[in-house]
């Protein structure tokens, strides 16, 4: 028979699987009497865990939020993905975070079966990242965050390069992870109209009491992030038409070049933009596909002259 104290980690292994599990249930897989477990629930409740119960036929016992947080029985598989998401967060560009990180992490590892460490270390050992992410105060996101949540709107000077500082007044509607960096998708109470900010230009947010009532942008969240970083800022913005399904180009294509969107069965619209009609059609015949410009009408007579002076430039002499 099993100890007192290794049955309350097995019980309380049992309650974070699932949200309520009948006293049968955990007599059972315990291999106790119900009384017995009755009396381990009260162990735990007096040591601090909220273990809630609830009558009736779809009752039991489940393991609620509490002050404190109990500590997490994880398996194998479990603590990598934890350890794994916590290298990850030591790159984040996570400005608060990242020493939180690396202190768990130094705490985790060496408590992970050797296989599992060794899988780890390999994965750490071949991996890199691709330049810096732009830093971004934790603190600022969980605002944010908890803004968006409770509809209260929030206030912030935005500050972009060569451009006088402004103050906003918005309602936040969604944060996006768009690449290395962190956007804020609002309603810009002033402007009336929706916006996308970068989060690591805004400066001196406060969040109000002023209340709001949540409502949805002309296109999903992501799908703003995405042309306000790979169409708004450039002076040739383009839509070509690609005689493959959707998700062919997507392959090709990260949501931070181009918005795609369907156009039947089998072919895809691309939205995008770039510094010139020549670097736009290098890029566009780069991918390898049967493509077709459907507007601007200029940006494709552009793109004819430019085909013209290539193929009069590598014709045979």
């Amino acid at each position: 028979m099993i100890s007192t104290s290794a049955r309350l980690l097995r019980l309380l292994a049992l309650l974070q699987d699932r949200r309520t599990t009948t006293a049968p249930v955990l007599a059972g897989r315990l291999g106790v009497t119900e009384r017995t477990v009755r009396r381990d629930v009260e162990k735990l409740r007096e040591l601090g865990y909220p273990v809630t119960s609830r009558a009736g036929a779809d009752g039991g016992y489940g393991l609620g939020a509490g002050g404190a947080l109990p500590p997490l029985l994880l398996s194998e598989e479990e603590a990598v993905a934890v350890a794994i998401g916590l290298r990850l967060a030591t790159s984040a560009g996570l400005r608060g975070l990242d020493d939180e990180a690396v202190r768990t992490l130094a705490r985790l590892e060496p408590l992970l079966p050797a296989p599992a460490r060794e899988r780890l270390r390999t994965l750490h050992a071949a991996t890199l990242t691709l330049g810096e992410p732009e830093t971004v105060d934790v603190d600022l996101l969980v605002a944010l965050a908890q803004a968006r949540r409770d509809a209260c709107e929030v206030r912030f000077t935005y500050v972009r390069p060569e451009k006088a500082e402004s103050r906003r007044r918005v309602e936040p509607h969604r944060l996006v992870r768009g690449g290395r960096r962190w956007y804020l998708v609002a309603r810009d109470v002033d402007a009336a109209s929706w916006r996308t900010f970068r989060v690591d230009r805004m400066r001196e947010l406060t969040v109000t009491t002023w209340r709001f009532t949540p409502s949805e942008p002309p296109e999903p969240a992501d799908v703003m992030v995405s042309r306000g970083v790979s169409t708004a800022p450039y002076p040739v913005q383009v839509r070509v038409r690609f005689e493959v399904p959707r998700a062919v180009l997507a392959d090709l294509v990260p949501p931070t070049v181009g918005v795609i969107d369907d156009d039947g069965a089998h072919a895809c619209v691309l939205t995008t933009g770039a510094g010139s009609a020549l670097a736009l059609g290098m890029h566009l015949a780069d991918l390898g596909l049967p493509f077709r410009v459907l507007s601007p009408d200029d940006v494709a007579t552009r793109l004819h002259a430019a085909a013209e002076l290539l193929l009069a430039a590598t014709a045979p002499a």
